[in-house]
């Protein structure tokens, strides 16, 4: 799988479509930096941000309230004029999947059902409200981003 781990502090070339402090923009690895100058680049996405978007859920492993701190919210228009806003989680497409389980619960295995648990509860918070707000929620992977094989 490529690697997603650096992390810094990114400024767009069009601070004007950015919806918060343009001076405090983080990215948390190479995918969502390549994710936000796709958005700000993009001339259909007519307004982005990074992490302004809470979401509250329960999560399945402790059955606490936690908040979700959505990746990127974005409005794009389309080719009539429309605006359309979407909610983006960017995840390697592994995490989005169940783990296979290989015979044995080792600790790796556990701490990813334990992902894959989380993972699961904040997304089906983020569809519902999205769909509240008609928006869409939707998760880009590796595959969309372009990367890899």
């Amino acid at each position: 799988m490529p690697r997603t781990y650096n992390q810094g502090k990114w400024f767009p070339k069009n601070p004007e479509k950015y919806v918060g402090d343009v001076n405090n923009i983080f990215y948390r690895s190479s995918w969502e930096k390549r994710f936000l100058n796709w958005c700000d680049m993009n001339p259909s996405v007519v307004a982005y941000s990074s992490e302004e978007t809470v979401v509250p859920y329960i999560c399945g492993t402790d059955n606490k309230p936690h908040r979700y701190f959505v990746d990127i919210t974005m409005k794009i228009k389309d080719q009539n004029g429309n605006i359309k806003t979407y909610l983006v989680e960017i995840k390697p497409y592994a995490q989005t999947q169940p783990p296979k389980f290989k015979g044995r619960k080792t600790p790796r295995y556990l701490a990813e059902v334990e992902t894959y648990i989380k993972n699961q509860s904040k997304w089906k918070a983020a569809k519902e409200y999205a769909k509240q707000r008609g928006a869409e929620f939707t998760i880009i992977t590796e595959k969309e981003l372009g990367i890899g094989k």
